[in-house]
């Protein structure tokens, strides 16, 4: 049988694992909690703390609730969210990440301290990711996000900027957009920046990296929502060509797996380890049907 290894630096961050244990905490009280999003982006662990009794909801519906407890997810949510939480009586069970609500703060200080009206707050993140719509809520929605540098265009290099990243954006990416964006700034224009990157996820490209080269097959497990996943799972990608991206252990069934080769089973900092243990599973299976 083959070698199936579970990397143990794989799985869930601190932050998540925090909103996770605060849901659990506060389910096992027997009253009615809703979420606003899902708590974390895997579908598994949703599902599961659904069956415990955590209600997951949108925006629109948390702005008709009224007297109820509502979880925030470790993404972190921007000022409009705590103003109708007290407009509307909601107990709020804030989970937001401790490295999130620090950015969030800087961002807030950056955009209330600039000297000029025009001054840029530039945040290079996902579009539409929950916890960059709470940085850009800092500044009452005037940041400009950028994913990449093929959005430079927003950005006018003659006026002051000040850059700020999206905590699991990468670490590569990030620096590499410091040195195009101090390219092309004009003489008269100030520049400032600041790695806002969580180390707990930029430490998982080395790591990734390492256990990517010692495996010959890599299974990496991640739900299709994650941003962390998609960054580790393009880094196991390109240090091992024969890595394979699934989300549950139903998908290791469609890999065409050759079973004498070396196996490493790794996931995003949104994956659970209870699911990288089922894809494990499976695979063993799936090992012993082919002896």
């Amino acid at each position: 049988m083959s070698n199936i290894e579970i990397d143990n630096k794989s799985g869930f961050c601190f932050g998540v694992v925090k909103a996770i244990n605060k849901a659990e905490e506060e389910l096992a009280k027997g009253e009615t909690l809703y979420c606003l999003g899902d708590i974390v982006h895997n579908g598994q662990e949703v599902e599961r703390l659904a069956k415990m009794g955590l209600i997951t909801i949108n925006h629109e519906r948390f702005a008709e609730l009224h007297d109820a407890k509502v979880l925030l997810r470790a993404h972190g949510e921007p000022p409009s969210t705590y103003e109708l939480a007290k407009k509307n009586n909601i107990t709020l069970i804030d989970a937001s990440c401790p490295v999130v609500l620090k950015l969030q703060a800087r961002i807030k200080r950056s955009y209330e301290s600039t000297p000029t009206p025009d001054t840029q707050i530039v945040i290079f993140g996902h579009h539409g990711h929950a916890e960059v719509n709470g940085l850009v809520g800092q500044t009452e929605g005037k940041a400009i996000v950028i994913e990449d540098e093929s959005e430079l265009s927003k950005v006018n290099f003659s006026k002051n900027i000040r850059l700020f990243s999206q905590t699991t954006k990468s670490l590569n990416g990030f620096n590499h957009l410091v040195t195009t964006i101090s390219e092309k700034m004009q003489p008269d224009a100030d520049f400032e920046y600041s790695d806002t990157i969580c180390r707990q996820v930029a430490n998982r490209i080395p790591n990734i990296t390492t256990f990517a080269e010692q495996k010959d097959i890599i299974i990496f497990v991640s739900g299709k929502k994650s941003s962390n996943g998609k960054v580790l799972f393009e880094q196991s990608k390109k240090i091992n060509p024969h890595s394979y991206l699934v989300s549950d252990a139903d998908e290791v069934d469609d890999l065409d797996i050759d079973f004498s080769k070396s196996i490493g089973i790794c996931g995003a900092t949104s994956t659970p380890r209870w699911v990288m243990e089922s894809v494990a599973a499976r695979l063993s299976e799936k090992a012993l049907k082919q002896k």
